[in-house]
């Protein structure tokens, strides 16, 4: 393995091609302003490096990054990579994930508008991300212990499983496909519009009109928190725990609640049964 240490690229394709190299205590910069540091690489290492010109990483495999730092300068940071290991890493720049596979990100800091479009294979734990459009229409995701804050989160994703996360978002889920989320908190507006086969488990919902337009949509001993005009026009079996504020035309199914304050029946298509426990 060839090493590179406490060394400055700021070249345009600075590292261009390069094979099973580790980077450590580098630099990603200069006047020069050279893009593309590590294009087209494979079996990369960096560690405690800072990176701040654009488009560092793309088109490379078996990659890892620890401990290193990409600024906000450091736009669309991982593209058309695969085989991707994050750990302990601040990730800032805009677009820092695309149309990559098999990523896994631990222990860092994300904050990065239209984050992870179209990736495959994405596992995430124990990290705190900021943005908007945040993992949309990507596929395969196993996320454990994330804190998210940012609109229009995890649209049009397909086959996802969440465990213990906490979500501050809205729109969140939207025509989201084959989704398991269990023991989290998912705080916001207008909550998975248009969902397939979506599953919360043991969650808490807080926020107006949830889970609208759904199909097969199942909720197992959830709480909702200021939820009113829930489960319009959707296929939902659903057992809460606490009481709803208001409930409306839900299509087809069965919902049970402790209370529900108001219960709205104005469209005949509505024809799901409503339980007071």
């Amino acid at each position: 393995m060839r090493t590179y240490r406490n060394e400055s690229f700021d070249e345009e394709r600075a590292l261009y091609g390069e094979h099973d190299i580790l980077v450590s205590e580098c630099r990603i910069d200069g006047p020069k302003d050279g893009e593309s540091a590590f294009k087209e690489c494979s079996d990369v290492r960096v560690e405690r490096t800072y990176l701040n010109l654009r488009y560092p990483f793309w088109h490379d495999s078996r990659l890892e990054i620890s401990e290193s730092d990409m600024t906000e300068n450091c736009r669309a940071a991982l593209w058309y990579s695969d085989g991707i290991r994050i750990d302990r890493t601040r990730m800032h720049g805009i677009k820092a994930l695309r149309e990559c596979r098999n990523i896994s990100i631990t222990r860092s800091d994300i904050i990065s508008p239209e984050f992870g479009w179209s990736c495959d294979s994405v596992e995430m734990n124990d990290t705190k991300a900021e943005g908007e459009y945040f993992m949309m229409r990507s596929s395969n995701l196993l996320f454990t212990n994330v804190d998210f804050k940012g609109k229009y989160s995890f649209q049009y994703i397909h086959n996802a499983t969440f465990r213990s996360c906490r979500f501050d978002t809205k729109d969140a889920f939207w025509h989201a496909e084959n989704v398991l989320v269990e023991d989290s908190e998912v705080k916001g507006e207008y909550l998975a519009w248009y969902s397939d086969c979506l599953t919360l488990r043991r969650c808490t919902i807080i926020g107006t009109q949830p889970l609208c337009y759904c199909r097969h949509l199942v909720l197992e001993d959830c709480t909702m928190i200021d939820t009113d005009l829930s489960f319009e026009k959707s296929d939902v079996n659903a057992v809460i725990n606490s009481p709803i504020l208001s409930v409306k035309n839900p299509r087809r199914g069965l919902i049970t609640a402790p209370s529900i304050k108001e219960i709205i029946r104005d469209d005949e298509t509505s024809e799901a049964r409503i339980v007071i426990s």
